[in-house]
């Protein structure tokens, strides 16, 4: 038995962060799991996604703007997802009519104005919002309304995403752009069968190498 292997042995009672902690990391106070700072029903993150943001972390729920339970739109966030500082997804609440001649809202400015508050119906609502799992998401990202972003992509900083972005793509601009794909089609479908982020922290622990491995064939030998 290497050294290495005896390592992880000797340590199979620390085999990551509690996912029910706020700060993953009690040193680093800029890097919060959102899950545990969330109130929101509408917003649904899994275990071990990350905000990092010096500026108060802790505060996510304000990046998520135009977010009213009436219109009943979510934002699904994966496990394992990485998000930078000044990410903002702008939800449904944010559209305006389009069918008709002007596009003001004015039924918000309230003296008589609200009576022509639209319907639902009126409204373009392009539903929820849903982030994969394992997604690194760069700084001073914009996600639209409506925006599916797949398993294992990567999104380049200052990006607008007004698109879907399939897994595993690495994609950036305004608006987002598909810049190519992280793997093969071959290991891309194995990924995404395997599902790694659904493993409990044990088998997730004892893979580790692997999943950090540039030797992307790896994968294919994991341990039960």
């Amino acid at each position: 038995m290497t050294n290495h292997q005896e390592s992880k042995q000797n340590n199979t009672n620390n085999i990551g962060p509690n996912p029910n902690a706020v700060y993953p990391n009690e040193n680093i106070k800029s890097v919060v799991f959102i899950k545990n700072v969330i109130s929101r029903p509408n917003i649904l993150v899994g275990d071990y996604t990350y905000y990092d943001d010096i500026n108060g972390a802790e505060d996510f729920e304000s990046h998520v703007t135009h977010h009213y339970e009436f219109l009943d739109d979510k934002l699904v966030i994966g496990k394992f997802c990485a998000i930078a500082k000044g990410i903002e997804f702008v939800m449904n609440g944010a559209n305006h009519r389009m069918n008709s001649v002007t596009t003001y809202p004015f039924n918000i400015m309230g003296h008589g104005w609200e009576m022509f508050t639209p319907s639902i119906e009126q409204l373009p609502l392009k539903g929820d919002t849903i982030v994969g799992n394992d997604v690194w998401i760069g700084q001073n990202v914009t996600v639209m309304p409506g925006v599916h972003i797949g398993d294992g992509a990567i999104i380049a900083a200052n990006s607008v995403v007004a698109k879907d972005i399939p897994a595993y793509c690495i994609a950036g601009g305004n608006p987002c752009k598909v810049i190519k794909k992280r793997f093969s089609d071959e290991l891309i479908e194995y990924l995404l069968e395997i599902k790694w982020w659904d493993w409990e922290p044990e088998k997730i622990f004892l893979n580790m190498d692997i999943l950090c491995s540039s030797d992307l064939q790896k994968i294919k030998s994991i341990k039960n």
